[in-house]
């Protein structure tokens, strides 16, 4: 297994200060705006999101956490039990805009998965998506509005994204999982 990092903590923090500039750029009304991070590392990426905003404009932007755990439509197929995080939203979502933070943009199940989450909580203006890293292979019709990085990848390779409330770093690196090399002892020979 090989690992390549990709953003430190500065390239985290300026990309996210963009993000925060281009959501202002693109929601004159910023007082009816909610942030919304997805578990478990889109809801400190959507609080720092609420603080650039705030240091930016002087509005406080209300932060929410979705948890989209029962949503997922792979529970079955994984035969796992989900683990349940707490879905708190500050204050209704109807008639306001809504940006969906999450840390990888990858097939888009997640993405769909917290809309259906969102839908059943209230009926949003409009719903958008801020991702830190959008690394393609989408099998649903799903982009990112606000995007920090694209990252192409290949399906065996995986973005691992640490942030310092989850994981005590601000790190993001693209690791290799190694394939199996051939040998004939592999072979049953």
């Amino acid at each position: 297994m090989s690992r390549k990092n990709i953003m430190i903590p500065e390239e985290i923090r300026r990309t996210l200060a963009r993000i925060a500039h281009e959501i202002i750029e693109q929601n004159k009304a910023i007082e009816r705006l909610i942030l919304v991070g997805i578990h478990t590392r889109g809801v400190p990426l959507a609080k720092r999101l609420a603080a650039n905003i705030e240091d930016f404009e002087g509005l406080k932007i209300p932060v929410g956490a979705l948890d989209i755990s029962l949503y997922r439509d792979d529970l079955a197929s994984l035969n796992l039990q989900p683990v349940i995080h707490r879905t708190d939203i500050p204050t209704s979502i109807d008639g306001k805009s809504i940006v969906l933070v999450d840390d990888v943009l990858y097939t888009g199940r997640s993405t769909r998965a917290a809309m259906d989450a969102l839908i059943d909580l209230g009926r949003p203006q409009s719903i958008q998506l801020a991702v830190l890293i959008d690394r393609g292979h989408r099998e649903l019709p799903i982009r990112a509005d606000y995007v920090g990085k694209n990252i192409p990848s290949s399906r065996c390779e995986k973005i691992q994204i640490q942030l310092e409330e989850t994981d005590g770093i601000d790190d993001v690196a693209i690791v290799s999982v190694a394939e199996p090399s051939f040998s004939w002892e592999n072979m049953g020979r």
